[in-house]
């Protein structure tokens, strides 16, 4: 594994010889842009393995993206390369259609440590709850970026993320998301706590969103790919860009449904991907 392998994967060719905030945004934003949040592997047949060299071979050199388990792993790792002080940490998504939290952690995140100050790095969320860059870790501080609002709060050793969302223009010609439900302006994302933890923590669970029936990431095949103006992402059939702040604190929503033909071509042309075998969306 080579780091200006990754650098070259996520056209990351400034200076990096300061381990310092300004440089850690730079790579960041470069990761979210290059590297799609997907789970297209378990869609094609493929079984997803939690090695970094497995990852670093599947997300550098096959130009494919990840789930948060794979992203967060490999920019942990580039991290470690450039000499951050940087841990893992194990979160708890936040289910809508639950309104609660999951029981067990199911999401991985990271710690970097600069100049006495804490940040939440985080590039592995995917959709319009990726950040776009490094947050400071301080409870009840509103952080705004181009997303959206962002806000950490903490309660007894336990941190609870959160987004304060716009409004979205949707165009007549774009169907209308029917399961979006619009639950206030504020969007629970995750809980975690500070723990130190290592990848291995999470191999159970990677085994296990690969064969439930009962979790989103098998029953739908998702990528989803930040842009300079917003983001686009596949759902199944349906593709979606988002462009923020399109007008003021409104957010554009055009949908489109796809062919299966244009699944295969979309893929290549919005997320510069290209499977080794076949997608059953």
């Amino acid at each position: 594994m080579n780091i200006q392998e990754y650098f070259a994967r996520i056209s990351y060719n400034d200076s990096h010889k300061d381990a310092d905030l300004q440089t850690l945004t730079v790579i960041f934003q470069h990761h979210i842009y290059a590297i799609p949040f997907e789970n297209l592997s378990m869609h094609c047949g493929e079984t997803i393995e939690l090695d970094l060299q497995t990852t670093y071979d599947k997300i550098v050199r096959k130009k494919r993206g990840g789930w948060c388990l794979e992203s967060n792993h490999l920019l942990f790792w580039a991290l470690q390369e450039l000499g951050y002080d940087v841990c893992i940490l194990g979160g708890n998504s936040y289910n809508p259609a639950e309104k609660t939290y999951t029981p067990v952690m199911n999401h991985i995140l990271m710690k970097v440590v600069i100049k006495g100050n804490s940040y939440i790095v985080d590039a592995g969320f995917g959709g319009p709850y990726q950040a776009w860059e490094p947050l400071l870790l301080i409870s009840g501080k509103d952080q705004p970026q181009v997303p959206g609002i962002f806000r950490f709060t903490e309660d007894n050793g336990t941190w609870y993320f959160e987004k304060v969302k716009r409004k979205h223009y949707i165009p007549e010609e774009s169907v209308p998301l029917a399961d979006i439900p619009d639950l206030g302006n504020i969007r629970k994302i995750y809980t975690f706590t500070l723990e130190p933890r290592h990848i291995n923590d999470f191999q159970e669970l990677n085994m296990y969103l690969q064969v439930s029936p009962d979790n989103i990431l098998r029953k739908k095949s998702i990528c989803s790919l930040q842009t300079t103006k917003g983001l686009c992402a596949l759902v199944g059939w349906t593709f979606s860009e988002l462009t923020y702040n399109y007008k003021e604190d409104t957010d554009l929503l055009q949908i489109t449904t796809l062919t299966d033909e244009e699944v295969e071509k979309t893929l290549k042309d919005k997320f510069n991907i290209v499977l080794e075998n076949k997608l059953t969306p």
